[in-house]
């Protein structure tokens, strides 16, 4: 979807960082896929594949870093990776925010001085304690 075309380079070091960058790239676009259906279970999964990828990918391209072998257009597909990942975990915190924000609604966090589940008048004293 996002990727660039893979390297052409017979390199031995272009082929070994290649194939870790392929698969957070695929991890990237499965997880994308499970945002755009709202599926949970499927979105947790792909995360932790994810999460997996993409701490294989910084390891290879670390040690290739500190040989000072990383080849630009990796390099390049490196990067683009990150910003796809920082703005889906936007996108997860804003569906999280706007959750969130729906539960504030529908269950409120004040006590109303009503009674409570348990039977009991549950009113706020300044210390945040409750009292009967």
């Amino acid at each position: 979807m996002h990727a660039l075309p893979p390297t052409e380079s017979n390199e031995p070091l272009s082929q070994e960082l290649e194939q870790p960058l392929l698969e957070v790239e695929s991890c990237l676009n499965l997880l994308g896929e499970a945002l755009v259906r709202r599926d949970s279970a499927a979105i947790e999964m792909q995360a932790a594949a994810l999460h997996q990828a993409l701490a294989q990918a910084i390891k290879a391209f670390g040690e290739a870093a500190r040989a000072g072998n990383v080849p630009a257009n990796l390099r390049h597909r490196l990067v683009l990776a990150g910003g796809r990942v920082a703005a889906q975990r936007e996108s997860l915190a804003r569906a999280t925010a706007a959750l969130d924000r729906a539960i504030d609604v529908l269950m409120p966090s004040e006590s109303t001085g009503l009674y409570s589940a348990l039977g009991k008048s549950e009113r706020k004293t300044l210390g945040g304690s409750f009292q009967a």
